[in-house]
């Protein structure tokens, strides 16, 4: 499980965050995380609802908030883009496999609100 690991590293990005904007208390962390970044939603909140209330003073209670980037594929082949999850490595319009990820893999903090 990787999860509590992304989180103690989020934890550490709002911390310092906080820090250098004197902000005493956080509502609510909002990450964007690509469709195929391989985090599972439901791990990363169950580890960030027991993280915030172990580690960190300015993050407890703090809602954690996340918005999926859907997955896109790019054919190099035909030029066109589709739907990652749907199609996989080889394109649906053209067949060719000279294809990539256009989006969908990223993992960043979105927001961070506070008091």
């Amino acid at each position: 499980m990787h999860e509590l690991g992304v989180v103690f590293h989020v934890i550490k990005i709002v911390e310092e965050v906080a820090r250098e904007n004197q902000l005493a208390e956080v509502e609510s962390v909002t990450l964007e995380i690509g469709e195929v970044s391989g985090v599972i939603e439901s791990y990363l909140q169950s580890c960030w609802k027991w993280a915030v209330q172990k580690q960190s003073a300015a993050l407890k209670g703090a809602e954690l908030k996340v918005e999926v980037i859907p997955a896109v594929t790019y054919c190099e082949g035909c030029r066109k883009v589709y739907q990652t999850t749907e199609h996989g490595k080889i394109c649906p319009y053209c067949g060719s496999g000279h294809t990539y990820l256009q989006q969908g893999n990223e993992f960043q903090v979105k927001e961070i609100s506070a008091c």
